[in-house]
């Protein structure tokens, strides 16, 4: 039977949120309910909000979450009512060119669940990156629920399923950061602080954190950033060879994802560094004019991150367990705790620069 929830809806483009009744279908095959327990207030939600995503309004916001497990549809195996959850918005499907190559954290075909959650009078909702987690339950494919260790909070857990899982796949999965290396991160949101977090845990030897924030600056020093740089008053290529030797660094991790961004970790790397994009471009912005020698004659890498390259199946559980020894802080992503209510003044925060991340804990 289905259920009654509330969650947060965004209508169109640009227009205030709400907190509206939303009905919930049972499971069907392969589907799972899950009552979300806490859901961190990312910068993708907004980006729906606003239509940066596509237009199929409306939507059901919220992505970021760890709950619990209700109940689950015909077939799903390996997972049962009571499991403590964290959702993740890549499923693999195990069958895709991809996968069958043993490369499923690159799957070409990831699902979410058939049936469509709705509002009170019918119309069909668009679950934000097939979760819909501003909501006090959801319906999500089995593959988008990973178990991992109930002892950790909620508030800090559900994190991993988004922000802070990009920002240090972005570092070790993609970036291959390894001991010694040295790292320049370009933005220090919660992106970027993730991939200073990601940097430390590699064994990272210099670790520099570029934003025009100064509070942001503070704040990256926290998570193990060595060596912090404005480019509002510095030259960021420059300072960063600064800080590497003369050299550039290793591995450049632009966590902002703007032309002029991506050209300063272009050329702030070492010779056959790496550069990768983990801030996400709007539609309309283009690559900066670079001279095709300049590629040529400092080889190395130029990445893309998706999702920080992530496996939830493998990468959740271990960081969850970093976390719970006292070596991944997670705690310290999340600058306040608020309701479901409280969806739109968090993003007006954002757009301030004022919170790391807000969580809605229900």
């Amino acid at each position: 039977m289905s259920q009654k929830v509330n969650g947060v809806i965004a209508h169109s483009k640009g227009k205030a949120v709400s907190v509206e009744t939303v009905v919930v279908p049972d499971p069907g095959p392969g589907e799972a309910v899950v009552q979300v327990q806490a859901c961190g207030v990312c910068h993708t939600d907004l980006h729906y909000r606003e239509g940066g995503i596509n237009d199929d309004f409306p939507f059901l916001l919220g992505h970021e979450a760890a709950g619990v497990v209700e109940s689950v549809g015909a077939g799903v195996t390996g997972m049962e009512p009571g499991d403590f959850v964290i959702l993740n918005w890549r499923a693999v499907c195990g069958q895709c060119r991809a996968c069958r190559r043993g490369r499923p954290q690159y799957c070409f075909s990831t699902h979410n669940a058939a049936r469509k959650m709705t509002l009170a009078g019918g119309r069909e909702l668009s679950p934000a990156l097939g979760i819909g987690a501003f909501a006090e339950k959801t319906l999500v494919a089995a593959g988008q629920c990973t178990k991992v260790n109930p002892a950790i909070r909620p508030q800090v857990a559900g994190l991993l399923g988004c922000g802070v899982m990009a920002g240090i796949g972005a570092a070790i999965n993609t970036g291959g950061v390894g001991r010694g290396d040295t790292v320049a991160v370009i933005g220090c949101g919660g992106v970027g602080n993730a991939a200073i977090a990601g940097a430390r845990l590699a064994g990272a030897g210099t670790i520099i954190a570029v934003d025009r924030d100064e509070r942001k600056l503070h704040t990256a020093e926290l998570f193990g950033a060595t060596h912090t740089l404005n480019s509002r008053v510095s030259n960021a290529v420059e300072k960063i060879r600064q800080f590497t030797g003369g050299f550039g660094a290793d591995v450049v991790i632009d966590a902002v994802g703007r032309p002029e961004t991506w050209e300063q970790a272009f050329f702030a790397r070492d010779l056959a560094g790496t550069v990768v994009l983990v801030g996400v471009p709007t539609p309309d912005l283009m690559a900066p004019e670079i001279p095709l020698i300049e590629y040529f004659g400092r080889g190395g890498s130029l990445k893309s991150s998706w999702y920080g390259d992530c496996l939830p199946s493998r990468d959740f559980p271990m960081l969850v367990d970093l976390h719970l020894q006292g070596r991944l802080p997670l705690e310290q992503f999340v600058t306040e705790e608020i309701g479901l209510g409280d969806v739109e003044e968090a993003f007006e925060k954002m757009h301030g620069g004022d919170v790391l991340r807000s969580v809605v804990v229900l």
